[in-house]
Order: structure tokens, then sequence, then C-alpha cells
């Protein structure tokens, strides 16, 4: 005769996009009272609903909940269960950054006209004489991914004009490439409206110390937008002879794998925000797609 004091968990285990995730999980439960009230299930097929039953819902009926993946990172969670016959739980999960291979990534013809125009008008350090299609095609993944989620934050970040205009409409040509930043040169009208946006709390001012200045620049100021994970940084250089502004531009993650997805085990390298973290940020916290997929 089953325990009367015990219910069903129900887990749908989905990733960035909504879709069950194609990985193995291993999965541990403990009654945050009961310590007696213990389970570990193993090797679970992590695209299929999962059920662990005999949970007991008494003394409050709350679970301490580990789920790791070989693929996806390892999600850390309370759950009350309660007297009903199921109680149903969904949960997002990130990609470990460190599994991904690669990126599908759409063709230079498939992007916009504005960061293709970009693109044929930069002349890049590190890819000397490239430009538009050549200049695309040799971005390594990571560099890739990097410039195509700034450019959909970019997009995405727009002012409050008479005709609202977004940030990258401001952007002229790229200098520099990197997985996590690119720096830019921009219209002058870009600092401007930056600042003006403080007022809608679109930007707020921080400091830029951080960012040097690139030879012949100075740095003039740095604003952020105000969403607490994923948020764009601007950081304006001047160069004092010609008035020409360059800018370094980036999305800070500001840890927010661990905050946005409950991982317990994200790993930190180095000071450069990993653009694949940022996919997953962007997608699972902004639901802004940045147009390209993880290969995992």
């Amino acid at each position: 005769m089953p325990d009367q004091n015990t219910t069903t968990l129900s887990l749908s285990l989905l990733d960035v996009y909504g879709n069950p995730i194609k990985d193995r999980v291993d999965i541990s439960l403990r009654h945050t009272v009961l310590m007696s009230a213990v389970f570990s299930l193993k090797n679970q097929d992590g695209s299929k609903r999962l059920s662990i039953k005999g949970l007991d819902f008494t003394q409050g009926g709350r679970y301490e909940m580990f789920i790791g993946g070989l693929k996806y990172g390892t999600v850390h969670q309370f759950v009350q269960v309660s007297e009903d016959e199921e109680t149903e739980l969904e949960l997002t999960f990130p990609v470990r950054a460190n599994k991904v291979r690669g990126i599908s990534a759409p063709g230079y013809a498939s992007l916009g006209d504005d960061l293709r125009l970009v693109l044929q008008n930069s002349e890049v350090e590190s890819f000397p004489g490239l430009r538009g299609p050549d200049l695309y095609g040799a971005l390594d993944d990571v560099r890739k991914a990097g410039l195509l989620n700034i450019y959909a934050k970019m997009r995405a970040t727009v002012f409050r004009l008479p005709d609202p205009r977004d940030t990258f409409s401001y952007v002229t040509a790229l200098t520099r490439l990197r997985g996590d930043r690119f720096f830019a040169e921009v219209k002058k009208e870009l600092r401007d409206e930056v600042k003006n946006a403080q007022s809608s709390q679109l930007f707020h001012s921080v400091p830029g110390g951080m960012h040097t200045p690139p030879p012949g620049y100075v740095l003039v100021d740095s604003y952020k937008t105000l969403e607490r994970y994923g948020n764009l940084q601007i950081t304006f250089f001047n160069n004092p002879a010609t008035l020409d502004f360059l800018a370094d531009i980036d999305i800070d993650d500001a840890q927010g794998i661990e905050h946005i997805f409950q991982v317990v085990d994200h790993m930190v390298t180095g000071n450069e925000t990993n653009p694949y973290d940022i996919h997953e940020i962007l997608l699972g916290y902004q639901k802004l797609d940045p147009g390209y997929t993880l290969l995992i």
C-alpha cells in the first residue's frame, strides 16, 4: 500500500528555446527537514518528462534539488511538493560553454543591411585588407558569436526619439573584434543620445577606468543599460586632435548564468566574458535571439 504522505514530482528540463534538453542527467533531492528522505536518480534521459515518486510532503514538503548534465550546467533549486497528486516543475538549463564545439551562424547575405554596411566599411585589426563577406567569413566562431550578440543587443536598445533609433545605427565601422567586445568608430551623436537617455533610465553612468583607450585617444565616459543581467556597456574614447569618437562596446554577464539559471558549477576563466554564456543570457533572460545556435 503506498505511503499516504507521499506525492510525485514531475520535471520538464528545457533549454533556452523552451525545448527539452538532449542530455543525460543526474538528479538528487534531500528533504530539508526529514534528512532521511533522500532520492538519487542517475543517467536519466533529460529529453523526457521525468517523474519522481515517493516524495514526502509532510514537514513543509521542501526539498533541495540538484540536476546536472554532461552538456548543460548543474542547476540547484529548492522545490516544495504538495499533497496534490503531482507537482509539476519546468527548469531551464544553460549550455556549458566549454562543451560548445562551434556555432551555426547566418551567412553574410542573411545579415541585416546595417551590419553588412558596417562590415563593408571596416578595417579590423588582425584582419588587414578584409571587408564585408571576406571579413565576416574570416571570423572564428567566438568572434562571430560576440559580434552577433552585441549587434542583437544594440538593435534592441532603442532611444526614445521623435523617430525611435537603435544604438547600432550610430556605428560606422569596426576597428577591433574580440569574443567579449568590439571597438568601433561611432557617430559623435551617439554619446549625446546615451547621455540624454539617462533621464529615461535607458542608460546610467558607470566608471570606465578599466577600459584602456586606443593609441591617440583618451577616455571620456562610460554607460550601461539597466538590466540586472546582460546589460550593454558603451565606453567612449575621443581623439582630441580630430574630435572623432571610438567606442568599446560589450555585454556584461554580471554572473547572470549563476543567478538566472541557478547554476552552481559555472566555470569562470580570466576576465573575459564568454560569448556563449551571453547567448544563453540573452535568450533565457531577455528573450532576445542573437540569430545563431550553439553546437554541442
